[in-house]
């Protein structure tokens, strides 16, 4: 007993001992849950004493020496390792066919006639010098371009890779490395860098809108503001006019009577409506004369008619044809033309664009309306700094520059709606005060 314990501790203290058997075997003593008893007592050494692994470590010491002739551990690195080579290439036979007896009959393979006929003939036809079409398709057919898939993503066990180091500071190009790092950066949209207008963030003023401004520079800046307030005026006059009730809609005395009368005069004319007109009686003939069956004479004639206005047609077709020869001058003058004017249309439209890029386009359910302009009459004018008052808001006119450059929506201040009722109540101190 006191040599199995000793094996097993010299056992435990070998770090380079391999067993053949694995920690899961169901025979092992590891995941068994013990009784715990008192081993002080000399009667429960050999009574609850488990020596199962002891024999285990014995038995697979044992089965190592079977197996290899030693232990394991003790074993060098040439003699449990070996570079796999490949196969040898075997030298061909320079017989077509192998010796009698090692000849395999007909009957012992199955189709063995259909596989040697088909074998002679593709012999033949590789002596005529035939190519079989499946090996022609697979020539015909168009190489892989693989340096393209091996830019966009490369497989992590290729050696031909380029080494790159995990921990160094700097982020390496390669795109499976940022890819599973998870360090690859979105690529930006190219229209992200367009603006949305031309329009500059701040426009400057006009010089007329100085604080002491020249006489002409001031006086343009007038009739501008003039050029928009008449727009403003004829807007206001247009939308009157489409507005306004016409007079000859409007009731009247005259109109008022006549409606009054309606139905009364009626009478007096139903007798002449009951006698037929002139003109019914020429609508009743010519559908008599319609109805009538046509005599073979008529059809005949109208054949003919038909025939000699398809004959016309088709010498005035070859007439025309004729004399547009002779008009190819004027015909390539009418194309230059149009050319010229499609050009000339496909500018204006190019113009067109250019000049909507400055203008505020529609964003939302309202339009852009233009802030008014800050002017000042000429009996306004401070003429120095101390007696300027300041006119306008600048957050108004950033407010407004976002809009007219296209980065919000127009929009309008919320209306801010009370949904309960204030309700004054005078205090009792306050009415033994008064």
């Amino acid at each position: 007993m006191a040599a199995r314990r000793r094996l097993k501790r010299v056992a435990a203290s070998q770090s380079g001992f391999l067993s053949f058997k694995s920690p899961s075997d169901p025979t092992s003593s590891v995941g068994s849950r013990r009784k715990r008893v008192n081993k002080n007592k000399k009667k429960n050494w050999n009574k609850y004493s488990d020596v199962n692994d002891v024999d285990e470590f014995l038995e697979d010491v044992r089965h190592q020496e079977r197996t290899t002739g030693g232990l394991l551990s003790e074993k060098a690195d040439d003699s449990l390792f070996f570079l796999d080579l490949g196969q040898p290439e075997k030298p061909q036979p320079l017989e077509t066919h192998p010796p009698h007896h090692n000849h395999i009959l007909a009957y012992q393979q199955p189709n063995a006639k259909k596989l040697r006929r088909i074998a002679e003939k593709a012999e033949r036809l590789a002596a005529k010098g035939v190519v079989p079409r499946k090996q022609k398709r697979l020539l015909n057919r168009r190489p892989i371009d693989r340096t393209v898939k091996k830019a966009v993503a490369e497989a992590n066990n290729n050696p031909d890779r380029d080494y790159y180091d995990i921990w160094g500071q700097e982020l390496s190009a390669d795109p499976w490395y940022l890819q599973q790092t998870g360090k690859k950066l979105v690529k930006r949209p190219e229209k992200l860098n367009e603006k949305p207008s031309v329009l500059p963030a701040v426009e400057v003023i006009a010089p007329g809108g100085s604080y002491n401004p020249d006489f002409f520079s001031h006086q343009a800046l007038l009739q501008e503001a003039h050029q928009v307030e008449v727009q403003k005026k004829k807007q206001e006059d247009k939308l009157e006019r489409q507005l306004a009730i016409n007079k000859e809609d409007k009731a009247t005395e005259e109109t008022n009577l006549r409606e009054q009368v309606e139905g009364l005069v009626e009478e007096e004319n139903d007798d002449e409506e009951l006698a037929p007109s002139k003109e019914d009686d020429e609508a009743a003939l010519a559908a008599i004369a319609v109805t009538q069956k046509k005599s073979e004479k008529q059809i005949k004639k109208e054949k003919a008619e038909k025939l000699k206005e398809q004959q016309r047609l088709t010498s005035r077709r070859q007439t025309e044809r004729q004399q547009q020869l002779f008009q190819l001058r004027s015909i390539k003058a009418s194309i230059r033309q149009q050319e010229e004017k499609t050009k000339s249309k496909q500018m204006q439209r190019r113009i067109k664009q250019e000049a909507q890029k400055a203008q505020p386009r529609r964003l939302g359910k309202l339009k852009f309306q233009a802030p008014d302009l800050d002017v000042q009459l000429s009996d306004e004018l401070a003429g120095s700094l101390r007696q300027l008052k300041p006119e306008g808001s600048i957050l108004k006119d950033r407010f407004k520059s976002f809009q007219k450059r296209n980065l919000i929506e127009p929009r309008e201040r919320a209306k801010f709606k009370r949904k309960l009722k204030v309700k004054y109540v005078e205090k009792r101190a306050f009415r033994e005060i008064t």
